[in-house]
């Protein structure tokens, strides 16, 4: 079994994550397990920042490391806050105080278009030349109030028409099967698979 580094300290993704790399023989690890430091997260696009994460994670445990970097899109913000997202409403973190500050920014607006988005890294050590890299979207629309206890950040408020539900009311294993970070991760264990019978 391989081990590698999940690079969050996020428990929503954390648990998200290792379910879905729960078929594979991979022993997926917190980064807390290594005290790896959460990572900055200076660049304004989710490539640079996933990548730094990843790396990161590698060169403090010594070990292939995966990382994500995710956010909600809004159409009528010019697709903010973007990667911006976990602290949109500034420090500390929280993700009841970027829900209000979304839900203000749009109290007028009429069109609620809105996408998550993910990037996910996976550096085989921490200056992998080549790390693979796989993107996911989901699409949705911004309700007027949160519903739903489930999941984190912006999903009492990302509301999936075709399912009449928000992201925070699904289960876990439905979210996973179709949200931006399933997406993403489904794309990367297949070039894993790709990569390891070649």
């Amino acid at each position: 079994m391989q081990k590698l580094v999940i690079a969050s300290n996020n428990p929503g993704k954390l648990r998200e994550i290792k379910v879905l790399l729960a078929g594979l023989n991979i022993e997926a690890v917190p980064q807390s397990a290594f005290n790896v430091p959460e990572a900055e997260e200076p660049h304004e696009n989710f490539m640079d920042n996933a990548l730094s994460k990843a790396r990161q994670a590698s060169r403090c445990s010594g070990l292939p490391a995966i990382a994500d970097d995710s956010g909600i899109c809004v159409e009528v913000l010019n697709g903010g806050p973007g990667a911006l997202s976990a602290r949109y409403a500034g420090e500390p973190k929280s993700d009841e105080r970027n829900n209000l500050k979304l839900l203000q920014v749009l109290h007028a607006a009429t069109n609620r278009r809105a996408y998550y988005h993910c990037v996910m890294a996976l550096v085989r050590h921490p200056d992998d030349p080549q790390p693979l890299v796989a993107e996911g979207s989901w699409h949705g629309e911004i309700l007027h109030e949160p519903r739903g206890e489930n999941g984190f950040g912006y999903d009492p408020l990302f509301y999936v028409p075709e399912l009449g539900k928000t992201a925070a009311e699904l289960p876990l294993e439905v979210k996973n099967e179709i949200s931006h970070r399933g997406t993403a991760l489904k794309k990367l264990v297949a070039m894993l698979q790709t990569a390891h019978n070649e």
